[in-house]
């Protein structure tokens, strides 16, 4: 059964609620279309997949899982809401992908069974979702193994990131649903950093995300005033 007590209602209902439409690149999950490609440039610099173990954490409809496992050995994907890993789970089947397994399972509890699994562990645009972001650090620290990589992203809690990620994506450019985003449950890097320390992650490299409304276009650089990335390295035991 599902480890429930580090999760939001309220946010698997909103994302439950859009999840026949995550493979629309037209749809609310555009962005994360085209913001993909360069997560995963980004992951496979740090740490190129090839003949790796890969979990995906919060995974929703597997966008970036199923781009994972075109180089990795094998992938995971879990989240806890229902409707998304249906979506997600015909989807790898309809691409004919033999190395993508879907999971309704907590991090947290995933990592009472599969602890040091794993050479990857991603957690990207979900930290800022839960009500515990520490505690979903500590698991992700648990699944990877000694010397593994572990790479978050989420949302800076700056008066830069309420105007562009809530009130221009939001309801000025309408480019995600209204309450898709909570400014109180965004996290400072420094926030961040500090758990990742606390479990034995050593920070490797930060990016910020930038976006262009005019052009409709994503590029990665070193302002992380609004969205950022970091990559992390678990200390060998």
């Amino acid at each position: 059964m599902a480890k429930l007590d580090n999760v939001d209602p309220s946010e698997l209902s909103k994302f439950s609620d859009l999840a026949h439409r995550w493979w629309d690149p037209q749809s609310e999950f555009r962005p994360l279309h085209e913001i993909n490609p360069l997560r995963l440039a980004w992951i496979s610099e740090c740490s190129p997949l090839s003949g790796l173990k890969v979990l995906d954490v919060g995974c929703g409809g597997g966008i970036l899982t199923e781009a994972m496992a075109m180089s990795a050995m094998s992938v995971k994907g879990i989240d806890l809401a229902t409707k998304s890993l249906k979506v997600a789970q015909l989807h790898a089947l309809e691409s004919g992908l033999q190395n993508v397994q879907y999971q309704e399972v907590s991090v947290e509890t995933l990592a009472q069974s599969e602890a040091g699994q794993y050479d990857v562990v991603t957690c990207m645009e979900m930290l800022e979702h839960v009500p515990d972001y520490a505690s979903v650090v500590k698991a992700c620290s648990q699944l990877v193994k000694p010397g593994g990589y572990v790479y978050f992203s989420t949302l800076n809690r700056t008066p830069k990131s309420f105007l562009f990620a809530i009130l221009g994506a939001e309801y000025i450019l309408n480019m995600l649903p209204k309450g898709t985003h909570e400014y109180a449950k965004f996290i400072k890097p420094s926030e961040l950093a500090r758990a990742q320390r606390e479990n034995g992650l050593q920070e490797l490299d930060i990016k910020g995300l930038s976006y262009n409304p005019l052009t409709r276009r994503y590029w990665v650089n070193q302002d992380v005033g609004v969205n950022y990335w970091v990559a992390t390295q678990r200390g060998q035991a």
